[in-house]
């Protein structure tokens, strides 16, 4: 008998509810703040994507050692060893960045903040259409550009190098940045949810041979942020006046204007569902309504 209530007593046990006291919510509610703010902040650098492939070597990991494949399992133990190491030495301005972001950040403030500007609103075909006036104006003036389109990867490090902007897309204001002898026409303008948020940027430069000796500085800062994010970066040459994509590190030199209308429709809708959406929709029927 005394078998069984020690049996029954510890199951009860297991299914009591502990006691929580104020310290444990207080330990509870700092631990959840920490997380939210790193998750935030991996959020606006390149370390999201770092993240998400982490993420699935893990996965793949865990598959292996399930179905007993240990040669990958063993493959994959020692990479991870050494993988630490490597994010550290990869991260680092990113993390010593994020140090000095943590020194002068008003938490109080943080912590009750209701913004909501790092949500996905996608494109909208004004913006793509403001876009397009801008470049091909730019274009005709010789007026050097460097547009980059925001897309899943957050730049958030390269926009804190630059002047905030945060106004509603326009071909105007776009001109009007990249103008000759202004004081923000020098570096790049990005681009997120339909908004100018940062010009005079700075874009890491690209080390890749295979872009031609005939292009410029401009031109390989636009091939180097697309290496390292999924942006899409619109470049108005100043020598002769060629619009040029860059995407996914490669560059697409001197379209035609339905060429550069065509690049700039496979734009993906930018929300956070992450599905396709309908782009730029009557265009042409739009520019001969304004031609006329």
């Amino acid at each position: 008998m005394n078998n069984i209530v020690n049996t029954v007593g510890k199951y009860l046990y297991w299914l009591s509810i502990p006691r929580i006291g104020f310290t444990d919510v207080l330990d509870i509610l700092i631990v959840s703040i920490l997380f939210y703010q790193i998750v935030k902040w991996i959020k606006t650098t390149r370390a999201w994507v770092l993240l998400k492939g982490i993420i699935l070597l893990l996965c793949i990991a865990l598959a292996a050692y399930l179905l007993q494949l240990h040669t990958i399992t063993f493959i994959l133990a020692n990479t991870m060893s050494v993988g630490i190491t490597a994010v550290l030495i990869v991260f680092q301005p990113e993390l010593r960045s994020a140090l000095e972001q943590l020194g002068r950040k008003n938490w109080i403030a943080n912590i009750f903040s209701t913004d909501t500007d790092q949500v996905k609103e996608g494109y909208t075909a004004r913006t793509l259409q403001e876009i397009y006036r801008a470049a091909i104006e730019m274009g005709k003036v010789k007026t050097g550009a460097l547009i980059v389109i925001e897309r899943e990867v957050m730049l958030g490090e390269y926009e804190r190098t630059g002047i905030p902007i945060d106004g509603k897309v326009s071909s105007q204001l776009l001109i009007n940045i990249f103008e000759h002898n202004t004081p923000l026409h020098d570096g790049a303008v990005i681009i997120r949810n339909n908004r100018i948020v940062s010009a005079t940027c700075y874009l890491p430069l690209s080390d890749s041979v295979e872009i031609g000796k005939e292009l410029g500085t401009r031109h390989r800062a636009a091939v180097g942020i697309s290496e390292v994010s999924d942006s899409i970066t619109v470049i108005v040459s100043e020598e002769t006046g060629d619009i040029s994509i860059a995407v996914n590190g490669k560059i697409k030199h001197a379209l035609a204007p339905q060429e550069f209308r065509d690049e700039l429709s496979v734009l993906r809708e930018e929300n956070t569902s992450s599905k396709k959406f309908k782009l730029w929709k009557g265009l042409n029927r739009n520019e001969r309504k304004n031609r006329e």
